[in-house]
């Protein structure tokens, strides 16, 4: 099995493009999440020092692929995958200099407003989509829905998960692929729309 994966994964240095990670979608993502998890972490690692932000600008970077993934294809991998990883690491330094900016302002009450105008159609449109998301999450596999509730809402490390569940630190993180690449593709479709 580990053979026949490192076969189908192109090697770091071949310009290689994503149909060349495997046959579909889940199958190409999970190879991608596999090839590219760690360097990245080591990326973001050396840039960031806090650990819970490098695994959120790690997962950043796979929701920007799946994102992309139903657009033109990505040729040049590996040089796309870290292109990304700048560009969110970027823009991540951006919103902290913003928040640091305003962590200094001070509050004013008319300018601070909550908008309150919400309108009907808009608060339709947010239901739905989180019907949408229900209903993914409803149609994976436990142990896959349990890794990606604790991941993405409890905001567990994978070394947690894997240990309350039982799994390896590996086993969890591909079933968080496996999860948001199942999100991606309601996403892209909703795009679509």
């Amino acid at each position: 099995m580990q053979t026949a994966m490192a076969n189908s994964v192109p090697r770091s240095f071949d310009s290689a493009s994503l149909a060349e990670y495997g046959e579909d979608f889940a199958d190409r993502w999970n190879n991608v999440s596999l090839r590219y998890r760690a360097p990245l972490r080591g990326f973001f690692a050396k840039r960031v020092k806090d650990a819970a932000e490098v695994e959120d600008l790690t997962q950043e970077v796979f929701l920007h692929l799946i994102r992309r993934a139903h657009g033109e294809p990505i040729e040049h991998v590996e040089q796309y995958v870290f292109q990304v990883a700048a560009n969110a690491l970027r823009d991540w330094r951006r919103r902290r200099d913003v928040r640091d900016q305003d962590a200094h302002e001070s509050f004013d009450a008319e300018i601070h407003q909550p908008a309150t105008d919400i309108s009907p159609e808009r608060v339709l449109l947010g239901r739905e989509a989180v019907e949408q998301v229900e209903a993914v999450l409803r149609g994976l596999p436990e142990r896959t829905r349990d890794v990606f509730v604790l991941r993405a809402l409890e905001q567990r490390k994978y070394a947690e998960i894997a240990a309350m569940m039982g799994i390896s630190v590996r086993a969890a993180e591909k079933h968080m692929a496996k999860a948001l690449a199942q999100l991606g593709i309601v996403m892209a479709a909703e795009d679509r729309d």
